[in-house]
């Protein structure tokens, strides 16, 4: 009955469901949009042709787009709603007061206004790149970080920002974003903490021509960080060059007993030096220290037998001294016993007392009573 009615009537039903939207075709034009419900079309020769849209696909993308707005604007006016950049601005698109899209410059989005409720936020991307840290975080959330770049700076350290290889400006410790608006966006992080550099193995020639090799350690922090990127290329490689250049040039004018009797006064003297320097390019050193002193082998073996025979000649001294003290005490001894008997009888007693406590048995010849008999008329 349905069928023949529709063959009457020229018209044929078509039901659209609450998440649904038709856009209607008869003889190749576009009829209109239709909502939910159910619809007669007209249906020439059956020439009725019908395209569904899922409104859970908010995003309207459709080939009947431009014919749709050139011949029924009113309709399309109705029914959707058309977000468009310009050539310097970024868009934000909310659905419903969550994200749903952002659109770069020169973007265009049609979505059904049936699927929203919809709300935009522009942006000015001309000037200023930098993302809104509370933004930055919804745009995460929503899984649209294609649309911005982010950097980490860390405690401690900042961030030079260069745009189109141009430095516009310095980051502190954070997250920070910037829209991908087909500028060439860089921040370069520097460390504001102390540290160290070391200088191994580095060649010279001493003024008596001995070829030497040399460490080198220094610490050091940068001070400020504008003009230790701008400056130079590598703060830290010109550092380590100057370092490098200083020392070759103040222990190559002395001799090598002088490089290791004056190691500190180097030090000092070198130091200052690099300190001037590094100071022009915002680098702060301190603490630049003469580590140590390699030596060839066959140098080191000629100091050795050097120092070997400096110690022997030192102990043959002090052994020569000792020996003359040691004659001079006997020698007041002797005159001392020469000049008392009596003294010279106790020390004959105290040799007995000695010897007597190192044997078991001890015989005197000359008998107990002879020696004490000795010793009274001493005392007498």
């Amino acid at each position: 009955m349905t069928k023949l009615l529709e063959m009457i009537l020229g018209r044929k039903r078509v039901l659209v469901k609450e998440n649904e939207r038709v856009i209607a075709l008869n003889e190749g034009r576009i009829q209109g949009i239709y909502g939910a419900g159910m619809h007669w079309l007209r249906n020439t020769r059956n020439s009725l042709e019908i395209a569904r849209y899922d409104l859970t696909n908010p995003a309207f993308v459709s080939i009947y787009e431009k014919a749709l707005f050139d011949r029924l604007p009113d309709v399309a006016e109705r029914n959707l709603t058309v977000f468009r950049t310009a050539a310097t601005e970024v868009a934000v698109i909310e659905r419903d007061g969550v994200i749903h899209s952002v659109l770069m410059p020169n973007q265009k989005l049609v979505v059904w206004k049936d699927a929203g409720p919809w709300t935009e936020k522009r942006i000015d991307v001309s000037e200023n790149l930098t993302v809104d840290p509370a933004l930055t975080r919804r745009i995460v959330q929503a899984r649209k970080a294609e649309a911005i770049t982010m950097h980490l700076v860390n405690e401690g350290q900042v961030g030079l920002l260069f745009i189109d290889g141009a430095q516009a400006g310095t980051l502190v410790a954070g997250i920070h974003a910037f829209w991908n608006v087909g500028k060439a966006c860089q921040v370069k992080v520097i460390d504001l903490k102390w540290q160290s550099l070391d200088v191994s193995g580095q060649e010279l020639l001493t003024r008596d021509r001995v070829t030497i090799r040399v460490n080198i350690s220094a610490e050091y922090r940068v001070t400020d960080p504008v003009k230790a990127v701008t400056v130079v290329k590598d703060f830290s490689d010109a550092l380590y060059r100057a370092l490098q250049f200083v020392f070759r040039r103040t222990l190559g004018s002395l001799t090598l007993d002088q490089i290791l009797e004056r190691k500190v006064t180097i030090n000092a003297e070198a130091a200052e030096k690099v300190r001037e320097d590094m100071a022009a390019i915002g680098i702060e050193v301190s603490g630049i220290e003469l580590k140590d002193v390699i030596l060839p082998g066959e140098m080191r073996e000629i100091l050795n037998q050097v120092v070997a025979a400096e110690k022997q000649a030192e102990a043959n001294v002090i052994r020569r001294r000792e020996e003359t003290n040691a004659t001079r005490s006997l020698l007041n001894t002797a005159k001392v016993m020469a000049e008392n008997p009596v003294m010279l009888r106790l020390k004959e007693l105290e040799a007995l007392e000695t010897i007597a406590g190192k044997v078991g048995h001890l015989t005197i010849h000359n008998g107990t009573g002879g020696l004490m008999h000795d010793i009274i008329n001493l005392r007498d």
